[in-house]
């Protein structure tokens, strides 16, 4: 298969579809649920680094990432820095036009208040639908994605005019919300009714066009679904919400596995014989 490159990385100029790629996959596996794990190295011991010196083998490419395609930039990042939340933005326009899109540049800031960030690459398209209406009416509803609808999210991501209802599309459930004019998704185990704290433009360096927006919103209403929440009622349980997100390229990724490690207290450990050791 003929191959690009750019600064010695490799960029296929033909793929097979994807339609062609999943006939040959096996079939989602339903039955595989949420559990824990020991942890991927239990005998880590203070001070010893990583648990597998594979890494010792590797050659290491390093670049300016100025000097490359945007493009080859994005197919990098996106690759490198997952599994990556996606916000399910939901709103509407100064004329009651309705628009629901996925956005995997998502992800939560603070939390008193609660403050979450939504990034927009503009690319070919001069301003996207969601980020006019957020600019114009300073509200959205932001929706987290579960297994349960994904498929229906992943088809409100379409480039449709703005006259286009995406709901319609997906066939998702608007559910009326209470402090701001856009409904959230009915669907979705957490919901955020959100306001607009700020926004940030972002510039090429090359060609001095805004190319990114960044949108900080503040949550000010949240629903969850009852059943979700865990024995103590303070989170959503990850059995439960099966949460959904994004990795390189087109693919998405699921959780079922998790591992739990607390956080060493400075007071509890600095007299241990392995920090001194370590420090030394």
């Amino acid at each position: 298969m003929p191959e690009k490159t750019t600064n010695g990385v490799a960029l296929a100029t033909k793929r097979v579809p994807l339609e062609d790629k999943n006939k040959t996959r096996p079939a989602f596996e339903h039955g595989d649920k949420w559990h824990y794990t020991n942890t991927p190295s239990p005998e880590w011991q203070i001070g010893s680094g990583a648990s597998d010196d594979a890494w010792k083998s590797y050659t290491r490419v390093s670049f300016d990432p100025a000097e490359r395609a945007p493009p080859d930039n994005y197919r990098l990042m996106i690759s490198a820095v997952v599994p990556r939340p996606i916000g399910f933005v939901s709103t509407a326009s100064a004329d009651d036009e309705l628009n629901l899109a996925p956005f995997s540049y998502t992800t939560m800031v603070n939390h008193d208040p609660p403050v979450f960030c939504i990034g927009f690459a503009l690319g070919r398209i001069p301003v996207k639908d969601t980020l006019s209406n957020i600019l114009a009416t300073k509200e959205l509803t932001l929706n987290i994605i579960s297994e349960w609808f994904v498929e229906a999210a992943n088809y409100c991501s379409t480039n449709a005019p703005p006259d286009i209802s995406e709901w319609a599309l997906s066939g998702l459930t608007q559910a009326k919300s209470t402090k701001v004019k856009p409904p959230y998704v009915a669907e979705s185990a957490f919901a955020a009714e959100c306001v607009l704290l700020n926004h940030q433009e972002f510039r090429s360096p090359t060609t001095g066009k805004v190319t990114g927006v960044l949108c900080v919103v503040q949550g000010v209403e949240f629903h969850v679904f009852e059943e979700g929440w865990n024995a103590e009622k303070t989170a959503i349980d990850p059995a439960f919400l099966r949460p959904v997100s994004r990795l390189g390229g087109v693919t998405y990724g699921r959780s079922t596995v998790g591992y739990e490690m607390t956080r060493p207290e400075w007071a509890d450990v600095h007299d241990l014989p392995e920090i001194q050791a370590a420090l030394e």
